[in-house]
């Protein structure tokens, strides 16, 4: 038993561990980057190697969406329902991130709870590249241009512009044909908690969908 101890113990001291993350630092810059909350800072200065993953549990607090914000949720299911299908409050969720080795970016896996059925699942990868020097892809080769803005508990994501990627190709999509602005802000709560707030508006048809749900720091998963 001792033998299988010590075998144990050297098994997990050879796990790659995680190194810093200056990416988001240097996006946002260092003097805005200082005034950040502790616990905003090591979320996102945390570059995990490969085969590892940090994982976020939490709960749906509330959802929103009106007539044209839920046909666009059920017509983007198309590219992988990026938007919430459901507004029940209450409902578990998961979020797990794992480094992106072929993008140079990070994976982020979101699992909502549903109340009947299957839960809903979605995948998106942000990347720091492009114009804005971050974006985020989701699928059918659709993505959107980030900015990065400090907020006084927490970073906010905010829609550039949206893009479609056909091969080599990279078409920029009118400001007409976008499906609104997307912001989408982390906020520290305390106690290793922070919320996750999605909210889409459009200039005409007003506020689409906005989603918020508090997460608890569950630790890295090997």
């Amino acid at each position: 038993m001792q033998a299988a101890a010590r075998q144990h113990r050297v098994e997990r001291q050879t796990l790659p561990a995680p190194v810093d993350d200056l990416r988001f630092r240097r996006l946002l810059g260092a003097a805005a980057w200082e005034r950040l909350p502790n616990a905003v800072q090591r979320r996102f200065a945390k570059r995990l190697a490969a085969g590892c993953a940090v994982t976020y549990r939490g709960r749906i607090e509330s959802c929103a969406m009106n007539p044209a914000g839920w046909l666009l949720a059920q017509a983007c299911r198309a590219i992988g329902a990026p938007l919430p299908l459901d507004r029940a409050p209450g409902m578990a969720a998961v979020v797990t991130v794992t480094e992106d080795g072929a993008g140079g970016g990070q994976v982020w896996s979101r699992l909502y709870a549903r109340p009947r059925g299957f839960p809903q699942v979605i995948h998106s990868a942000k990347r720091f590249a492009g114009p804005t020097g971050l974006e985020e892809y989701l699928g059918g080769g659709f993505g959107i241009a980030l900015t990065l803005h400090a907020l006084e508990h927490g970073l906010r994501f905010t829609g550039d512009h949206y893009f479609v990627q056909l091969g080599e190709r990279r078409l920029r999509l009118p400001a007409w044909l976008a499906p609104g602005r997307l912001d989408i802000d982390h906020e520290d709560r305390g106690s290793d908690g922070f919320t996750f707030t999605l909210t889409l508006r459009h200039r005409l048809l007003g506020l689409l969908v906005r989603q918020q749900a508090l997460f608890a720091d569950q630790g890295d998963a090997e």
